[in-house]
């Protein structure tokens, strides 16, 4: 199989235009089409994909997917603590 780089158009109807004649023999081919991409991208395309949080209750299996990510420096027992005195008025 050989490769071929060339432009092409698509027209307005959608058929395929190749602005230069190709020099190949009849038959079937095999066409593949790079379409630039736009610097304009949807939020979800330029983002990462988010690790999946699990859970073992049925019931909060979607309750972390839209949750925001901890920051690297959260400390859990801190946080435990804070709630507790919060709770308790300590």
């Amino acid at each position: 199989m050989q490769a071929y780089k060339l432009n092409a158009t698509i027209d307005e109807s959608g058929h395929l235009i190749i602005d230069e004649p190709l020099n190949i023999a009849p038959g079937k081919v095999e066409v593949i089409i790079l379409q630039p991409v736009s610097s304009l991208e949807t939020p979800t395309e330029s983002q990462p994909e988010k690790p999946r949080r699990k859970s073992k209750v049925k019931a909060f299996e979607g309750l972390f997917e839209n949750a925001p990510p901890t920051p690297p420096d959260f400390d859990a027992d801190q946080a435990r603590w804070e709630a507790l005195k919060e709770k308790h008025n300590l």
